[in-house]
């Protein structure tokens, strides 16, 4: 069994019984283990993550007892050998069979003939499975080819007129994103970072929505001296976009209540010139010690880190913010291509309470907000109740704020993740003397 394979599992094992996230448990065990390619393991990790549904779907077809009785180190090896010999034109079908043998002897002793015996059942059956009857349950036919739990998909069905549409935006979610940098003004400027990139053997590309995008392909980019050195940070274009939405301005005083990992805080102590003041909150420490960090690395001084509880008014910063970001906890629908463990999310209690949530966290952060600031309402969702709804309700509640902009980012759409963005004002108060 060779090391990158190994990698692989292991990854794959941290997401199923830690729920780890995909791209964190992916560096650990990069770093742990020191794989041979570490881009194989990642199309590897993504590969099974992105298809486990349509995966199973398979493996389940092979079998003479139900899926959910199987190992998880079982189906984790079967998940593993079936995406190579569906997908893989690059790995031989008996190198794919043969590598899966090898891990069932180290991870599940005893089933080596049981997944032998899988794998080799697939391929003679031509490696095609017939999918669910689409004209009986659309729903089930869309679960299966994409591999996104149900009721995801009943939702953006009921929010989304065309059925073609919520087939794209599915497909979307499954495609690998590219890699988006945020140039950090303070050192560089898009252009003159674009020509020390391009000098170093990378493409590079202007990002269309935001000024201090750059779209980047080629390996290790992150290991150079110019990341080293805080020449740019890595940000989808939507988030950065949030930030230029709400328009901070130097001298000013920010306030982001659910900052942690702290990109947005970081651009926009970027965007400030790094003059003024950044309250940068969330409610774990140890996620707030992510942005201590980065801000050295930026170069950035005027970012003040703090744990608070958002859903808690603090009565010494009311008036006192020229801008607040809250950019809400949500269900993350819209980065699936980013974390695609996202997708099997069950429709639990804590999703359907998520909207209460928001709202009380926006209401409460409504009130740092002076007389003709502005508030932001971001969330990184494809989701009418966790974004329209929730600023509905704000506003029917909240006369003196006013909606300014709104735009609803989404993959198939603008290229980026699914991202919603609204930007409120709030009243001025005027003096009848």
């Amino acid at each position: 069994m060779d090391k990158n394979r190994r990698t692989a599992y292991y990854t794959l094992m941290d997401v199923e019984t830690r729920k780890s996230y995909s791209n964190i448990a992916l560096n650990h065990n990069i770093k742990r283990i020191r794989p041979d390619s570490s881009a194989f393991v990642r199309e590897l990790v993504y590969g099974v993550l992105e298809n486990k549904i349509y995966l199973d779907y398979i493996i389940g077809s092979f079998l003479k007892e139900p899926i959910k009785k199987i190992k998880t180190s079982d189906i984790t090896v079967l998940r593993l050998g079936v995406y190579q010999i569906k997908f893989l034109d690059s790995v031989p079908d008996y190198a794919a069979v043969n590598e899966s043998v090898k891990m069932a002897k180290r991870f599940c002793r005893g089933r080596e003939k049981f997944i032998n015996g899988v794998l080799r059942s697939f391929i003679r059956s031509g490696k095609e499975i017939e999918l669910p009857d689409r004209a009986k349950n659309e729903i089930d036919y869309l679960s299966v080819k994409y591999s996104y739990e149900p009721w995801i998909i009943g939702l953006w069905l009921e929010e989304f007129d065309s059925v073609d549409f919520v087939e794209e935006l599915l497909e979307a979610g499954n495609a690998t994103p590219d890699l988006v940098v945020r140039v950090n003004s303070l050192k560089t400027s898009r252009d003159d970072l674009k020509t020390r990139i391009t000098a170093k053997g990378y493409e590079s590309t202007a990002g269309l929505l935001s000024k201090q995008a750059l779209y980047l392909k080629g390996s290790d980019i992150l290991d150079g001296k110019l990341y080293a050195n805080g020449m740019f940070s890595v940000q989808d274009e939507s988030s950065m976009l949030a930030v230029d939405t709400l328009d901070p301005q130097p001298g000013e005083m920010i306030m982001d209540v659910c900052a942690a990992p702290g990109g947005k805080s970081l651009a926009i102590a970027e965007k400030m010139n790094n003059k003024g003041q950044i309250i940068a909150r969330d409610i774990y420490r140890r996620k707030l010690s992510i942005i201590d960090k980065e801000a050295e690395r930026l170069g950035i001084n005027i970012i003040q880190t703090g744990t608070w509880d958002a859903t808690r008014v603090d009565s010494s910063m009311i008036d006192k913010a020229d801008r607040v970001l809250v950019d809400a906890p949500c269900s993350g629908l819209g980065v699936v291509r980013r974390k695609p463990e996202i997708k099997y999310k069950k429709q639990a209690a804590d999703i359907e309470e998520l909207p209460r949530k928001q709202l009380l966290i926006l209401s409460v952060s409504s009130q740092y907000v002076k007389p003709g600031g502005v508030l932001v309402y971001s969330t990184c969702t494809v989701s009418r109740d966790e974004n329209q709804r929730v600023i509905n309700d704000f506003l029917r509640r909240n006369t003196n704020f006013k909606k300014e902009e709104e735009r609803q980012l989404l993959s198939n759409v603008d290229k980026t993740d699914g991202f919603y963005i609204c930007k409120m004002r709030k009243e001025e108060l005027f003096n009848n003397d």
